[in-house]
């Protein structure tokens, strides 16, 4: 589904509603890159999509759907009233938070790893406050998988090509560079051999065996483990992404929540417009949400809630 609003000023605003079933973060990206490579008509190739998804990794109607990603998440959804807030961190907060996160394990931690280590320190933190009850976190990347594949899948196929890297964290391991090292360690499990494995007959008894391992800690304990679902959908094009009226001004997560409803704790990772930031986007219950925003942690490295125009100026 597709919305376009236009502004007196004279701006545009394109909305895309894309069903995750058919698409993840890279194929969206390549999917409105060849439209808006279309509606220019500047004869340039535009990929069209292709569906042979089921070709790269084989289906099969003995897959359990306990085994699933909502089969998974499920036992730790909550129903309560949920807020989402936008968190920017600019090129300066990422460089210091390389510099206080850097050590012998991960001596050069990404801007998504310490990104993610921050949020995953506050938010657990908010939980705390909250909750008398001792708890771990199972903290979770989306690790998208058409890079790492051999040969690499392009993003014009569509479909969804990732795997969820999962790091089982408890309320003594906080500091942010072990926080790094847990989600470095978990990515890197989801390597070529796996890949590799997925890709066989049997692949889907190999992806069972991982998202199992993945939601051991679910049964029974859900009350005493804290859940957060991270996705980056950094580096992934869409500041590059151009209609005829020139590149966007502000790309948005945008998100769709109701008063009242069932979910887990979830964090979007994206681009800021210069390229060198993150702009995260964090959905939490309401109760949780009034404590992050007061974290002076977070508050030290991000920026709650600005204006796009004004990081646009600066």
């Amino acid at each position: 589904m597709i919305q376009v609003t236009t502004f007196a000023c004279g701006g545009i605003a394109i909305g895309a509603f894309l069903s995750h079933v058919i698409v993840d973060a890279p194929a969206a990206a390549t999917f409105v890159s060849s439209w808006a490579a279309l509606t220019r008509k500047c004869g340039e190739e535009a990929p069209c999509p292709n569906f042979d998804a089921s070709f790269v990794f084989p289906q099969s109607v003995e897959y359990p759907r306990e085994a699933t990603y909502l089969g998974m998440v499920n036992p730790f959804a909550k129903k309560g009233i949920w807020q989402s807030r936008r968190i920017v961190f600019d090129a300066s907060a990422i460089a210091s938070l390389k510099a206080k996160t850097a050590s012998s394990s991960v001596p050069y931690p990404t801007r998504v790893e310490v990104v993610s280590a921050l949020l995953s320190k506050c938010i657990m933190a908010a939980s705390k406050a909250k909750s008398d009850i001792q708890k771990s976190t199972l903290i979770t990347h989306a690790v998208n998988l058409r890079q790492r594949a051999r040969p690499q899948i392009p993003n014009y196929s569509m479909g969804n090509f990732l795997c969820l890297a999962a790091a089982l964290v408890t309320e003594k391991e906080t500091q942010l560079d072990n926080l790094v090292c847990h989600l470095r360690k978990a990515i890197r499990k989801i390597d070529i051999d796996l890949i590799t494995a997925l890709q066989g007959d049997g692949g889907w008894i190999k992806y069972c065996e991982n998202m199992k391992e993945i939601g051991k800690a679910s049964p029974g304990t859900n009350d005493k483990i804290d859940f957060i679902v991270f996705s980056s959908w950094c580096n992934m094009g869409f500041y590059e992404i151009d209609f005829g009226w020139g590149k966007p001004t502000w790309v948005a997560y945008a998100p769709k929540t109701k008063s009242k409803t069932e979910m887990v704790n979830m964090v979007f990772l994206m681009d800021t417009k210069m390229g060198n930031g993150i702009e995260a986007w964090v959905f939490l219950e309401e109760q949780h949400m009034v404590m992050l925003e007061q974290n002076q942690e977070l508050l030290a490295f991000g920026i709650l809630e600005p204006s796009p125009l004004n990081l646009i100026v600066s």
